[in-house]
């Protein structure tokens, strides 16, 4: 990863410019793709409580044996137990599966808004990580409103806001706006689930002016954003080709290029924070 610095947060948090999305790698098979992942140089894992998968990721850091020091394990608390005390059980039972005295990075997964608890659930963190049950703290899916509350009523700002985040919904304002505050923007879903993306034609031109796959032009444009991104991959040559992205170098208009291909419906599902909810 020599191309792009990784990506500093504003109380000097340091997270890689790629890492790998773990969603459906569950069992042994899934802890053996995450073995061979950090193997090949991930230092970044992201999971979930609703990934039903924490055990077989921090199993596979387990088998990468040495190469698996250093890797952040970020994982989420769910919509079902954000008021306390469920958080702080919610919180602790993660750090038990993954098998980990604290957790390098935990989220809120999503803000729930009508439930009216995601500042009780950021509480729940700050309580965490003053436990020393966690390392680092942020949230997932907040919009600016979101992230202004929790700040305000607790006095404590994120390190990083997880967003979907792909070239046809490029969540322009939101990125600058965490720029500004020293929040790291991660994108989920960061290649549109390799849909049409891959076909846009400046993305193909782009992949044949820079000798490399469609994937790692997206990868690389997150990268020139600053955005941190999470491809989910099982295969250790599409991981190895994902992580390689990082040495391929997008020009400010080559960047702009790509995200020109925003779109107004550009959400995967329609997910808006506003009201989408997830338990």
């Amino acid at each position: 990863m020599a191309e792009y610095a990784p990506f500093t947060a504003h109380n000097g948090f340091v997270l890689p410019p790629i890492g790998l999305g773990t969603y459906r790698l569950n069992g042994d098979a899934g802890a053996e793709s995450v073995a061979a992942a950090v193997r090949a140089g991930y230092r970044l894992l992201d999971t979930a409580v609703n990934y039903e998968n924490e055990g077989s990721v921090g199993r596979g850091v387990r088998l990468a044996g040495d190469s698996g020091a250093g890797v952040i394990v970020t994982s989420k608390l769910p919509g079902r137990h954000h008021e306390a005390p469920a958080n702080r059980t919610s919180i602790e039972e993660s750090r038990s599966r993954i098998g980990v005295d604290a957790i390098g990075l935990h989220l809120i997964h999503w803000p729930n808004p009508s439930q009216a608890q995601y500042v009780d659930a950021w509480q729940g963190l700050i309580d965490a990580r003053e436990r020393g049950v966690v390392d680092q703290i942020g949230v997932s899916n907040f919009l600016l409103e979101h992230l202004e509350r929790i700040e305000g009523e607790t006095g404590v700002r994120p390190v990083v806001n997880q967003l979907e985040v792909h070239p046809y919904f490029p969540q322009v304002e939101a990125v600058e706006a965490h720029r500004e505050l020293g929040i790291i923007t991660e994108a989920w879903s960061p290649i549109g689930r390799a849909g049409a993306i891959l076909s846009e034609p400046v993305i193909r031109e782009l992949a044949q002016s820079h000798e490399c796959t469609p994937v790692q032009v997206v990868l690389a444009w997150h990268a020139a954003r600053g955005v941190v991104s999470i491809p989910r991959s099982q295969h250790l040559e599409r991981q190895r080709e994902n992580l390689a992205a990082v040495d391929v170098v997008l020009d400010e208009a080559e960047v702009s290029a790509i995200t020109a291909l925003g779109r107004s419906d550009g959400r995967l599902f329609g997910a808006d924070p506003r009201t989408h909810e997830e338990m």
